[in-house]
């Protein structure tokens, strides 16, 4: 109380008060970083501001020390991490390169690459080879630091991760050029956190092993281009039709651009995008420095340009089959290897256009999809095989592998064996209707000769003089003169042997026709002629071998004669043989299913097939029309630059010339594994022996060939197979007869 009895009010000033007051309640930032009290002033200010500062500066040791824990623990955690990937791969010190994968060259007979086979596409190449701007290519575009970072450049990661947030694009990706090839070497495609790391580990380890160059040339021979090739010289081959050494500056970046999509810019399937992105690579070295203005204005005014597509080309047929018989060859193969072949380019181009082009002219008319060509030399030389229409279709090589009833085309084995038999082309048989219990052969036109000579008869493949001649000299003489010949697949020897009921492939029959061609010579078909690595060490070569003389000169005249009158008044009269002596024989097996021709020069043979896969029946195609016509085209092609020498047919000669053997076959004599020769003696009058009701007569200018007799022969071997016997009944039930459609002419 005062003293004039007034109470005197007591105040406490907000500073003495016990608790926080409204004044004092600062926000967290505010304390944090030492913020006044907006009503404050004085010495409370500087206080409060002191232990703000305080405050602040163990915030900051605070937020250091956890930021540093954190960062221990990181990178222990990244450091675990990359062990445990790392765990993941084989020891450090076990990783090697794996090889590259062969790769097998095959050349022509004059030396110029056809094909290539292996995984990689192509040979390898080696850095120092290639024109400078090829790797500059690749390092601008790819990975620009290469030659600075260690195998994983931080850099350009982080430039990627910026580009690729900022939406800019970029030409580069984050991985370098060590990094792909690791990825290429020891991992696969898979887009995991897993697998870069490990592409980063072996990285480093590459890095460490190698030099720059020899990671930049392991790279290029390693990396998909696209279109099944690995590598740059196999790209380069691919795309351009040229070495990887001779691409020009345009190409160069166009193989370069493909890294980032190479089946989406493959030049041969992308042209524009191809050429978009190989400016953007130009453009790329000209800013590094690898080529100049002028340059680069060159290479983009003349952009790289696609060959045109060869990877479905016939040659292909016969790559395969030397890669089928190269592994008994020189067994198995470790390194790159050269193969020198005996095919001839031009033929295989003649051959593979001549059967395409029938088959697109008047395949569907004839009811025909498919054919086969295969041409060699009489020493055996392979020099085309056609297996099929289009080999990006179908892959089966029906030149080597299909067997067929080749028909008439294996007449020249039964006169073969009848003129051993001491007949000639000028004897007389009967062309007329034969029973072989119950099996009734006809010629093809239903039309009957009468008494034709063995010369007529097989230039109008007349079926019944051919039947007659297998029974006088018996099937299994036929069988054995045609596996002493060439053919190798089984043979059933009875009647139907004459009329080519066994089927064979086309590669044997040629074969087998080439003593006709050669002077009497049975010989070994190849096509491999030396096989090298790529540093030229010879792994084999071929030496000269036959089998030897398996048909006299004499005999060989003979066939020559009569297979020549196929040309002239024969079978094959619509072939165009102008220009070189020709013989050759057609073939038509049941239900016109197959269609031969086989025929010979005295430098080349070329057989022709066609037919279907399903072997269901076409439409009336023979070996005299469709085939003949290939045959003509292909042969005209062979003899384009050369006139063979006439064939030996002067078989009225009492020595006739041997035909020089062509090639490498050799003409020392074999055993001889011929018929006895029957010595006919006098002049004796006709004889006849009935067969199924019907009559073999023989005779010619005063000679005859001994009848048949049931102790010559086993009553099987004139029997048919079971599904040509006489249960079906009338075999002219249908136009032609059986024989029309069965064996044709």
């Amino acid at each position: 109380m005062s003293r004039n009895g007034k109470s005197k009010e007591i105040r406490v000033s907000p500073d003495e008060r016990i608790g926080p007051t409204r004044s004092k309640r600062r926000s967290f930032f505010a304390r944090l970083f030492g913020g006044s009290n907006a009503k404050g002033d004085g010495g409370g200010s500087r206080a409060e501001g002191g232990r703000g500062r305080r405050r602040r500066r163990s915030f900051l040791r605070g937020l250091f020390y956890w930021c540093f824990v954190l960062g221990i623990w990181g990178f222990v955690g990244v450091a675990g991490l990359v062990v445990w990937h790392a765990g993941q791969l084989p020891p450090i010190d076990q990783l090697a390169v794996p090889k590259r994968p062969p790769n097998i060259a095959i050349l022509d007979i004059d030396g110029v690459p056809v094909a290539n086979r292996g995984d990689s596409g192509g040979p390898a190449i080696r850095l120092g080879d290639l024109p400078a701007y090829v790797p500059q290519a690749f390092v601008a575009i790819e990975d620009r630091r290469f030659y600075a970072h260690g195998g994983v450049d931080a850099v350009g990661i982080m430039r990627a991760i910026s580009r690729n947030l900022s939406g800019g694009g970029g030409m580069q990706g984050g991985s370098t050029i060590t990094q792909q090839l690791a990825k290429n070497l020891f991992l696969t495609q898979e887009r995991t956190i897993s697998r870069k790391i490990q592409e980063a580990i072996l990285a480093l380890w590459l890095e460490r092993k190698y030099s720059k160059d020899r990671i930049l040339e392991l790279y290029l021979n390693r990396v998909y281009f696209g279109s099944g090739s690995y590598g740059i010289e196999a790209a380069a081959q691919k795309y351009f039709g040229r070495s990887a050494r001779q691409i020009t500056l345009s190409e160069a970046a166009t193989l370069a651009g493909l890294m980032v999509a190479p089946s989406r810019l493959a030049p041969n399937r992308n042209p524009k995008g191809a050429t978009e992105r190989a400016a953007l690579v130009v453009a790329a070295m000209t800013r590094e420095g690898y080529v100049t203005d002028k340059m680069a204005s060159m290479a983009l005014a003349k952009p790289a340009e696609a060959v045109r597509e060869t990877g479905s080309s016939s040659i292909n047929y016969a790559a395969d089959y030397i890669m089928d018989i190269l592994d008994e060859t020189i067994g198995a193969i470790e390194e790159d290897i050269v193969v020198s072949t005996t095919l001839r380019t031009d033929i295989q181009s003649a051959a593979e256009k001549a059967l395409v082009g029938e088959l697109e002219r008047r395949g569907a008319r004839f009811g025909v999809s498919q054919g086969a060509v295969l041409a060699m030399d009489p020493g055996g030389q392979i020099r085309a095989i056609v297996g099929g229409r289009n080999y990006a279709e179908s892959q089966f090589n029906r030149a080597i592998a299909a067997r067929r009833q080749p028909g008439s085309a294996f007449k020249p084995f039964v006169y073969v064996a009848a003129l051993e038999r001491g007949l000639d082309p000028d004897t007389v048989r009967e062309d007329s209707p034969v029973n072989v219990r119950g099996w009734k052969p006809e010629n093809s036109n239903r039309e009957y000769q009468g008494a034709v000579t063995l010369q007529r008869a097989l230039a109008l493949s007349l079926n019944t003089v051919a039947v007659r001649l297998g029974l006088e000299v018996g099937p299994k003489t036929v069988a054995e003169t045609a596996r002493r010949m060439g053919v190798q697949s089984p043979l059933t020897d009875n009647a139907t042997i004459a009329l080519g009921t066994s089927e064979v492939t086309l590669l044997e029959l040629v074969s087998a026709y080439a003593p006709l061609a050669n002077g009497g010579i049975r010989i070994q078909p190849h096509v491999i002629t030396q096989v090298k690595t790529a540093s030229g060490a010879v792994l084999y070569r071929r030496k000269g071998a036959s089998f030897g003389k398996v048909l006299e000169p004499r005999i060989v005249a003979m066939m020559n004669a009569m297979l020549q009158e196929t040309f002239v008044t024969g079978t094959a009269a619509r072939a165009d043989a102008r220009g070189f002596d020709a013989a050759g024989k057609t073939g038509t097996s049941q239900d016109y299913r197959d269609g031969w021709f086989v025929g010979y020069t005295s430098q080349m043979l070329t057989g022709v097939w066609l037919g279907n896969d399903d072997s269901s029946p076409t439409k009336r195609v023979s070996g005299a029309n469709l085939p003949v016509s290939i045959w003509s085209q292909t042969m005209r092609e062979a003899h384009r630059l050369d006139h063979p020498p006439p064939l030996p047919s002067n078989w009225r000669d009492p020595q006739p010339q041997q035909q020089p053997l062509i090639g490498e076959a050799s003409t020392a004599p074999a055993k001889s594994r011929n018929a006895p020769v029957i010595n006919t003696g006098l002049a004796a009058p006709k004889s006849s022996q009935q067969l199924g009701g019907s009559s073999l007569q023989a005779g010619s200018h005063g000679q005859t060939a001994p009848a048949m007799n049931s102790r010559d022969h086993n009553s099987r071997d004139l029997l048919p197979p079971a599904n040509l016997g006489a249960a079906s009944g009338d075999y002219k039930g249908s136009r032609g007869g059986l024989l029309d459609r069965l064996f044709g002419g």
